[in-house]
């Protein structure tokens, strides 16, 4: 998608990392670079505006599931491990052991 106009960071660009730009995980220059964008193309604003609804949307009709608290502590560890740089286990962490 683009305007037809030329911007100082292209559509595309803006496309491709929207999803970073709504859940605030990217440098605070490129998220103003988005805004001006935003300012200047019409296009790439309505697409912000309906990824923006679409995801509140989700979050207040599926946001609201429990996670068993065992399960939410085996998926951060392995988060850990991974950040950490470990090696991780190759077999399904999450996964309950069988009984005998």
């Amino acid at each position: 998608m683009s305007c037809g106009e030329p911007h100082e960071t292209d559509c595309s660009e803006v496309l491709d990392h929207l999803y970073e730009f709504l859940d605030h995980e990217m440098p605070d220059a490129d998220c103003t670079k988005f805004e001006v964008h935003f300012e200047e193309c019409s296009p790439c604003l309505e697409k912000y505006g309906l990824e923006q609804a679409v995801k509140k949307l989700v979050k207040r009709c599926c946001g609201h599931d429990d996670v068993p608290s065992d399960l939410r502590a085996k998926v951060m560890g392995r988060i850990d491990l991974i950040r950490s740089g470990q090696v991780v286990p190759e077999h399904d962490v999450t996964a309950t052991p069988q009984e005998s």
